[in-house]
């Protein structure tokens, strides 16, 4: 869950390539659904497109232009992908730290 101190980071980019941000208590609004809905799109266009690059890269006759296409193709997921990890991880609680007595008592 996203505190309400922090913004969550959406899995599009705004005008010039820049991230875009939201902040909101209501993880179940609008914009936060069209979020998780987007994010599992790029997850299952990336998954696909692994299966794609397989049989691509198993076809020793595939021409350069072929190559350059998926490896455009595969930049972009890899980019969606690092954007959903980034997103995700910073929503994850974090655990409380240990203090050294507390971890040598366990």
């Amino acid at each position: 869950m996203t505190p309400s101190n922090e913004l969550r980071l959406l899995p599009w980019s705004g005008p010039d390539g820049k991230p875009c941000f939201l902040s909101a208590d209501d993880n179940a609004g609008y914009l936060s659904r069209l979020a998780d809905n987007t994010e599992a799109a790029q997850l299952g266009l990336g998954a696909e497109l692994l299966d794609h690059a397989a049989e691509v890269l198993a076809n020793k006759e595939a021409d350069p232009d072929e190559l350059r296409l998926l490896a455009t193709d595969l930049t972009g997921a890899l980019r969606d992908v690092v954007r959903v990890a980034t997103s995700r991880g910073h929503r994850l609680a974090i655990p409380a730290l240990y203090t050294r007595e507390e971890a040598v008592s366990d």
